[in-house]
């Protein structure tokens, strides 16, 4: 019945005279008022009052109806057709929308930290993103450390949004900043979360140290050596803070070949910690039981710098040619990435399924006076979610 009301007035020619004014009009008070509402028919009468009708701001009719009812409507309106399409670009795994209808849902509801974890977690999936996903990352990390609260994303657990979001602010920074990155690679692989059994957060943090600080102490070590090409004591020191690197890189690349399923991939990553291992080893007795007992060690921090020359310095040399840790890049890909359930109250499932994009350039070495890591890059068996 209401919308026979409003069937004859809407159908009307759009010519703004008293007698069609009064039928918007009327149409527009029935349907704003009824018992429902019909808010849409009340919308659609307004708006051709307003719409075929000059503005007068004597017009008290036309003055309630655009801003008592349609600014508000449009408002509300367009807000709930951006949360639907942001739900579904989550649902399909569309990353670069969820981004994109994600900062509209923010300017309207700026608290949603479910929204702020999915754009986050976005940035796993889609490399293109990351930077973008880091700064969502770190909001979303400061909302659940004050409490707010993120159900049904993650299973409602804190350990696992904090270590999907702290490896996406990771990621990131590591993109610019490679040694600032290290402490929050540590950070992820701590929590108890699918992250601390992710191969490929390992070969990233074997990555930053080989990125970061050993090519800084690789370059400080060739400025220290003297003219003749002899040790010094500055020289000395450099390399056993090297050797330390060297030898969380070599923790590094064992957790990620104990924690590689795939066979081609495994093979890859034991290949180039072989070469590794061998160049500050010498040899390499203890590499298999290393691999097979690493997992029950805790992870190293990140070494601290030694000012003085132990008793019994290391004698192993690092590169003194080139850039350090160019001859074995590896590109690594592995799965393991995030898996929420839920967005703004629906469910997500397909976002982020796969984990990390690949990364070129995870941790090999180039020593000298030693056979190079292998060239061999790791297949990759990332598929993106």
């Amino acid at each position: 019945m209401l919308a026979a009301f409003a069937t004859p007035a809407l159908a009307q020619t759009k010519e703004c005279n008293d007698e069609n004014k009064a039928a918007w009009y009327d149409t527009f008070l029935k349907n704003y008022k009824g018992d429902p509402p019909q808010q849409k028919i009340a919308y659609d009468a307004a708006k051709l009052y307003l719409t075929s009708c000059p503005e007068d701001p004597a017009d008290k009719i036309a003055d309630f109806m655009k801003n008592k009812f349609v600014i508000p409507y449009e408002k509300m309106t367009a807000g709930a057709d951006v949360a639907k399409q942001f739900e579904d670009a989550v649902k399909n795994a569309k990353y670069a929308d969820q981004m994109r209808l994600g900062k509209l849902v923010l300017a309207g509801d700026p608290e949603n930290v479910k929204v702020y974890i999915i754009m986050a977690v976005a940035g796993l999936n889609d490399q293109a993103l990351l930077a973008d996903s880091a700064q969502y990352a770190k909001k979303a990390i400061e909302m659940i450390e004050a409490g707010k609260p993120f159900a049904p994303l993650f299973e409602s657990n804190k350990d696992k949004a904090l270590a999907n979001l702290t490896y996406v602010f990771a990621r990131a920074t590591a993109a610019t900043s490679p040694t600032e990155a290290i402490p929050y690679f540590l950070k992820a692989a701590r929590f108890e979360s699918e992250q601390k059994k992710n191969p490929q957060l390992y070969l990233d943090l074997a990555d930053a140290y080989e990125k970061g600080p050993r090519a800084k102490l690789s370059d400080e070590y060739k400025s220290k050596i003297a003219a003749d090409g002899t040790e010094t004591a500055d020289s000395k020191l450099v390399l056993v803070n090297l050797n330390q690197v060297v030898d969380r890189q070599i923790d590094a690349w064992a957790r990620a070949a104990a924690l590689a399923s795939d066979a081609n991939t495994k093979k890859a990553i034991m290949d180039n910690l072989t070469a590794l291992y061998k160049y500050r080893n010498k040899s390499e007795t203890g590499l298999n039981e290393l691999v097979a007992g690493i997992l029950a060690k805790p992870i190293p921090d990140v070494p601290t710098p030694l000012t003085s020359l132990p008793t019994t310095p290391s004698s192993a040399t690092p590169a003194t040619s080139g850039s350090p840790g160019t001859n074995g890049g590896t590109q690594t890909s592995t799965t393991g990435g995030a898996k929420t359930t839920g967005a703004t109250g629906a469910q997500t499932s397909g976002q982020n399924k796969t984990g990390s994009a690949s990364v070129t350039g995870t941790g090999s070495a180039k020593p000298a006076a030693s056979p190079s890591p292998s060239n061999k890059k790791p297949p990759s068996n990332h598929r993106r979610g």
